[in-house]
């Protein structure tokens, strides 16, 4: 990983040259196929599931009533669409025995 804490579609493409050997050109372009193909479901409205992983939801939010902490003001917040991830038992239990 690069960042402390962070992983990118450099290491996952990296990952992809080592483990399988595919060159890092062709390790880069399938991540990027795939990150492209989750990102066009998910703006035709469609939830993402991968098994063992886990799923992106996307929720409509109604209107609603929120308050400027600093002034204590009323304000409406618009309805909106919202992207979740909702992780699978399995990588909740591999997360777990990870601490």
């Amino acid at each position: 990983m690069t960042d402390a804490g962070t992983l990118t579609r450099a290491d996952l493409a990296e990952a992809l040259h080592k483990q399988i050997g595919l060159s890092r050109a062709d390790s880069a372009r399938v991540v990027e196929q795939i990150l492209s193909k989750m990102c066009e479901a998910l703006s035709h409205g469609e939830n993402v599931k991968i098994s063992g992983f886990g799923t992106f939801v996307l929720r409509d939010k109604g209107e609603r009533i929120g308050r400027n902490p600093k002034t204590g003001v009323e304000v409406p917040i618009a309805p909106r669409r919202v992207l979740t991830f909702r992780a699978s038992q399995m990588m909740r239990d591999r997360i777990m025995a990870a601490e």
